[in-house]
């Protein structure tokens, strides 16, 4: 299969690269600063601003036709929504959310007519879940899961598969966006948030971005794949909680485990 991987260049896309390529497909590895791809495997690499229709029409215009997309590229950012810079917030959407949705309205009129695709959106346990001080990501990443589940019911019709991989904490890589602390209020609130991730991921710590990376490849390879794909023990366990309680004992069940007083 020939298959394009936004965001290419570090941490989930560059390890799910690395995954097809092993696994025999052609890879087209696109991200914003191309020289990200010179070390990444790929059949193709190509720039490519999501933020841009024209970057993605130049882009698959170079790409040849496609089996499946990875809509993987994505920015992060953090603090308080009291003060969190509305710009900021519009850039985030424009990536998270909308770019993915730019890139799909791209390819999805071919692969209508020709009756088949694979689309893989990169969501996130906090596309299902938000948490303090992580809001402005969770936004995206919410909407991300709505656009997806509109694309499902419309485009299976079509023969066009559409899936949701959800990670949860996974090794850094991804480049962090700006930390926006807030009024100094919220002090107490960031100290007692930072560090969170190892009572969820446990004594050996987040695991690396492979595993990501197989769930995509295997979710594009068996068209028995379920729509979500949660990823991770950690996403596992917060996402079945979430199922199965009502908001104030998840609520009460995330402050006992975190130790959250806020």
């Amino acid at each position: 299969m020939r298959i394009l991987i936004t965001g290419a260049g570090r941490a989930i896309g560059a390890a799910t690269a690395t995954v097809l390529e092993q696994r025999g497909h052609q890879v087209v590895a696109t991200a914003r600063d191309v020289e990200l791809l010179d070390s990444v495997p790929a059949t193709l690499r190509l720039a490519l601003d999501v933020r841009s229709a024209q970057s993605v029409r130049s882009a698959l215009d170079q790409a040849g036709e496609l089996d499946a997309i990875v809509n993987n590229a994505a920015i992060t950012g953090t603090g308080p929504l009291e003060e969190f810079p509305i710009d900021l917030l519009r850039e985030m959407f424009e990536t998270n959310a909308l770019g993915p949705l730019r890139l799909v309205q791209a390819v999805v009129p071919a692969w209508r007519e020709r009756g088949s695709g694979v689309i893989v959106n990169i969501s996130s346990v906090q596309g299902r879940v938000a948490r303090p001080l992580g809001g402005p990501y969770s936004a995206t990443k919410y909407a991300l899961e709505a656009l997806s589940e509109s694309l499902h019911y419309e485009l299976s019709h079509f023969g066009i598969r559409t899936v949701v991989v959800e990670p949860g904490y996974i090794a850094p890589g991804m480049k962090s966006g700006p930390k926006h602390a807030g009024p100094v209020a919220y002090g107490k609130l960031w100290d007692e948030w930072t560090g969170t991730d190892t009572k969820l991921t446990g004594p050996h710590g987040r695991p690396g971005p492979e595993l990501v990376a197989h769930a995509i490849a295997d979710a594009i390879e068996d068209g028995g794949t379920s729509f979500r794909v949660p990823v991770g023990g950690d996403a596992q366990v917060v996402l079945s909680a979430r199922r199965q309680l009502g908001d104030a004992e998840f609520e009460a069940a995330m402050r006992s485990m975190l130790g959250y007083s806020w």
